[in-house]
C-alpha cells in the first residue's frame, strides 16, 4: 500500500514550536509536507501526536509462543505484534528477544527463528520494527560466535543481563522458582541447578570477556546498552566499554551516574503508570521528576507507554509536551533515529491520533501508511 497525500485538518496537533495548536498538518509519499496536497481529512474532536517510539518490549512472547510446542507460526506471530502495536499508537518498535541460560522461548535456537521472522515480514507490516538482543552476560560459551551471529540476524541493538540469582548459588541454594523454569526449558530441575552453579562460578571470567565483546560489537557499529543496573560504579564499568545506554537502573545513584557520563536512560512506562517497581526498586515517577529520564519503554506492556505520557501530563510531573516526548522524540534519539519522534516539516509521518475526550487510540500512521483506523476517526478517513 503506497503512502497516503493527506491534509489533516480540525485536530490539535502536538507541534515542536507552539505544543498542542489547532493546525493543519499535511503528509505527502510518507513524509509531514509545508503544503497541502489536496485531500482534507476532517479530525475535529481529535489529538495528533507524533508516533510512539517503543525503545524496548518483550510482549511479544505470548503472540510468537502462545503455548509451549505451538511455535511453529513465527511469522504469524510476528504480524500479531505489529497489529498490537499499533492499536496502541506505536510506530516504531524494538521486539528485545532474550539469548538466555533459561533456554526454551529464551534460548539461542528461538532467538534465531525470531530474529529471521523479523526480518521475512518486515516488507509487509507498516509498523517500523527493530530486532534487540537481550544477552545474559555469564553465557561465555557463546561469545566467540556472537558478533557473527548479530551481524547475520540484522541486530543493531544489544542489551546485556545478569538475572542470575547469584547469592542464592554462592550459598549453595535452590533459586526460587527453580522447578518450574527448569520444566520450561525442558530440563531435568538438578541439572538446571548444576548448570546455573557452573554459569556463576565462572564469574570472575565475565568482566574481560565482556570487554572484548563489547569492543568488538562496538566496531560493528551495534548499539549497546545495560540492564538493571544497581550501582554507580556498574554503570560507570558499563560506560566505559562503551554501553551508552541505561535500561531501567533500580536505584537513584545508577541513574544519576548514567546522567553524569552523558549516557541515555531508559525506563519503564509499566512503573511509571504503577507508581512504582513491581520489584520494589526506585519508582520510574520519581526518577523522571529528577530529570534522569530520555526515554519510556513498553517493556513488557504496550497500552503503558500512552498511558504513562498522559499520566505524567494529568498529574503535573511535566507538561503534555514533556510528556509526550518521553515516548517519541526521546527513545527515537536513543536510537539514533533523527528521522522520527516530532512532527515536523520533513520527517517520517509517523502519527498516532487520539480521541480527545478518551485519549484512546483511534489511528495510526507509520511513514504516511495507516496501521490501525477505528471508529470515528475510520469514517473521517474514508468519507470524501
Amino acid at each position: 500500500m503506497n503512502a497516503l497525500s493527506l491534509d489533516l485538518i480540525g485536530a490539535e496537533v502536538l507541534l515542536p514550536q507552539t505544543g498542542l495548536t489547532r493546525a493543519r498538518l499535511s503528509i505527502s509519499d510518507g513524509l509531514i509536507t509545508a503544503h497541502k496536497v489536496g485531500r482534507p481529512v476532517d479530525l475535529s474532536g481529535f489529538l495528533v501526536l507524533p508516533g510512539i517510539v517503543d525503545i524496548h518490549g518483550d510482549g511479544f512472547e505470548r503472540h510468537l509462543a502462545a503455548r509451549r510446542g505451538a511455535m511453529t507460526q513465527m511469522a504469524e506471530g510476528v504480524i500479531a505484534t505489529e497489529a498490537e502495536l499499533a492499536a496502541n499508537g506505536i510506530t516504531t518498535g524494538v521486539m528485545a528477544q532474550f539469548l538466555s541460560w533459561e533456554g526454551g522461548i529464551r534460548g539461542p535456537e528461538h532467538a534465531a527463528r525470531v530474529f529471521a521472522a523479523i526480518k521475512e515480514v518486515r516488507g509487509w507490516v507498516v509498523t517500523d520494527l527493530i530486532p534487540q538482543l537481550r544477552f545474559e552476560t555469564h553465557l561465555l560459551e557463546e561469545y566467540a560466535d556472537l558478533p557473527r551471529r548479530i551481524a547475520d540476524w540484522g541486530v543493531p541493538y544489544v542489551v546485556f543481563n545478569d538475572h542470575l540469582p547469584h547469592d542464592r548459588l554462592a550459598a549453595g541454594r535452590h533459586p526460587p522458582r527453580l522447578t518450574g523454569q527448569a520444566l520450561k526449558a525442558g530440563r531435568n530441575p538438578e541439572v538446571h541447578f548444576q548448570m546455573l552453579m557452573a554459569l556463576h562460578a565462572r564469574s570472575a571470567e565475565v568482566p574481560a570477556a565482556l570487554d572484548a565483546l563489547c569492543r568488538g560489537l562496538h566496531q560493528q557499529g551495534v548499539r549497546m546498552g545495560s540492564h538493571d543496573d544497581q550501582t554507580a560504579q556498574a554503570r560507570r564499568d558499563w560506560h566505559a566499554r562503551g554501553v551508552s545506554i541505561a535500561e531501567f537502573p533500580e536505584t537513584v545513584e545508577a541513574a544519576e551516574a548514567a546522567c553524569a557520563d552523558g549516557g541515555a536512560i531508559v525506563l519503564g512506562a509499566p512503573n511509571a503508570v504503577r507508581g512504582g517497581s513491581h520489584k520494589r526498586n526506585v519508582s520510574a515517577g520519581e526518577l523522571i521528576a529528577m530529570g534522569l529520564c530520555d526515554a519510556l519503554a513498553s517493556d513488557y506492556h504496550y497500552p503503558s507507554p500512552r498511558r504513562a505520557a498522559l499520566m505524567l501530563a494529568d498529574t503535573g510531573v511535566t507538561d503534555f509536551a514533556g510528556a509526550w516526548h518521553l515516548v517519541s522524540k526521546g527513545p527515537a534519539r536513543v536510537l539514533g533515529l533523527e528521522d522520527r519522534g516530532v512532527l515536523e516539516v520533513g520527517k517520517r509521518a509517523d502519527l498516532v491520533i487520539l480521541d480527545r475526550e478518551t485519549h484512546r487510540v483511534a489511528a495510526t500512521l507509520a511513514a504516511g501508511r495507516i496501521s490501525y483506523l477505528n471508529g470515528n476517526a475510520a469514517s473521517r478517513f474514508i468519507e470524501r
